[in-house]
């Protein structure tokens, strides 16, 4: 029996995905597991494994397609079968050709017919006028909808949760936004652009997107390359984060030098464990604690519902030369120190070896982003939706502060959290940080 190999869903609001290349070709021999090919998401990169041994025998979708998850995009057979040979396409059919005798009787009967043309010109320019009038007529009066018209309409409703989120929350109908997606279904990019045109057409202030300045001159110096997979829909994800949340941005002074005595003191034995101990790990546990004890921070908004999310699962944001992901540390209240250290060093080796599974990628419900590693003094990051805040990371370094009326050199860093204000306050934001600097602060 064949195997069909389906579009995955790499996260919970995926509803698509694009196959940037196959890593095999029709023909090859796939063992199970072995990676066959390799796709791109809002959410990850990722080589997608083969489910099962055989070989190749169809390809259906094509690099640089785009098709909604569950898609069939080839088919395996058994070990040892071959592909079905092309077959070539049929040969056109030859036109007919009319026969002298056929020519003869037909030019024949074309002269007797031209002497009543001219005695039924008369009545044949009066019903043409009369035709005319009631075309007219029909075109004045509303069109019946058609079943076809239905049917199109119905595939643009059935669009990803995303887009029936977004239309939902601008009050917009689906079925008069035009779809570029599969059968014309409405794709985020459909969606985002029709609020653009809407926003331009009542004459408001543009939120993004709507103008278009040129991005260089003609004959300007300029090597121009296409946006990859991955960086649009991350541009898209981001715009309409900013559209989306109450953007809100808190920046707390931490000192670290009690959390650097520790680190130092357990690195040896996390070595051994194979761990390499950072400042991330420590930064983790304190944020997962603090949201266990400050629920709204760990929550979603789904229109005017507040969704608290029964677990801690942290994401964290993995820079990649190609782009940027999020892979997801579930239930991260509930391991050590030495677990949660394991679990990000996993997730970050297997992101940049795009060996992420769905699962790896879904149920965040709170995000870290660590530019400090590149020496970014704080950042002012935007919201990973649909959840409603994020932490960003400074660099932590030896500084020069005033302890108890002395000057001291301690170990510190900037962390600021991006939170949506449509749900947290200010209060409930400074408290939820001050938890988080309390124990970073105070570890032993």
């Amino acid at each position: 029996m064949p195997t069909h190999v389906v579009m995955p869903q790499m996260g919970e609001s995926v509803a698509e995905g694009t196959v940037v290349r196959w890593i095999k070709k029709v023909g090859d021999p796939v063992d199970r597991d072995e990676p066959l090919f390799e796709i791109s998401t809002d959410k990850v990169d990722a080589e997608i494994p083969s489910p099962a041994a055989g070989v190749l025998l169809e390809i259906r979708v094509h690099e640089n397609e785009t098709v909604p998850i569950d898609t069939v995009v080839a088919v395996l057979g058994e070990v040892g079968e071959q592909p079905a040979a092309a077959t070539a396409p049929a040969a056109p059919e030859p036109t007919p050709q009319p026969d002298a005798t056929a020519t003869s009787a037909s030019a024949a009967a074309t002269a007797t017919a031209t002497a009543g043309q001219d005695v039924a010109s008369s009545a044949s320019a009066e019903a043409s006028e009369a035709a005319a009038r009631e075309d007219a007529a029909a075109s004045a009066a509303p069109a019946e909808p058609t079943a076809e018209d239905a049917t199109i309409a119905r595939r643009r409703q059935k669009s990803s949760p995303l887009v029936r989120r977004i239309a939902e929350e601008h009050h917009v109908d689906l079925t008069h936004v035009h779809g570029s997606g599969i059968s014309g279904r409405v794709t985020k990019t459909d969606i985002l652009q029709y609020l653009d045109d809407r926003t331009h057409a009542t004459g408001a202030v543009p939120t993004g997107g709507g103008l278009h300045i040129p991005a260089f001159q003609p004959g300007e110096p300029v090597d121009v390359q296409p946006m990859s997979v991955m960086r649009r829909k991350i541009a898209e994800h981001m715009i309409y984060s900013r559209r989306t949340s109450a953007h809100v941005h808190s920046v707390f002074e931490i000192d670290f030098t009690k959390v650097a005595t520790a680190r130092q003191a357990l690195k040896a034995e996390f070595a051994q464990a194979g761990v390499n101990l950072t400042y991330l790990s420590f930064i983790s546990q304190a944020v997962a604690q603090a949201l266990r004890a400050t629920p709204v921070v760990n929550a979603a908004i789904d229109g005017d519902r507040v969704a608290y999310k029964k677990q801690v699962n942290l994401g964290f944001a993995v820079a990649l030369d190609w782009g940027l992901i999020v892979p997801v540390l579930h239930k991260a209240d509930e391991l050590s120190l030495l677990g949660i250290a394991r679990g990000i060093a996993d997730l970050a080796g297997r992101a940049r070896a795009k060996q992420l599974k769905p699962e790896d990628v879904a149920g965040g419900t709170f995000t870290i982003t660590n530019p400090g590693s590149f020496g970014t003094l704080f950042g002012m990051p935007i919201i990973n939706q649909p959840q409603v805040a994020i932490l960003a990371v400074g660099t932590i370094e030896k500084r020069v502060v005033v302890v108890d009326d002395m000057i001291a050199i301690r170990q510190r860093g900037y962390l600021t959290l991006g939170y949506d204000h449509r749900l947290v306050d200010g209060a409930v934001a400074d408290e939820f940080m001050s938890r988080v600097k309390a124990t970073l602060e105070s570890w032993s």
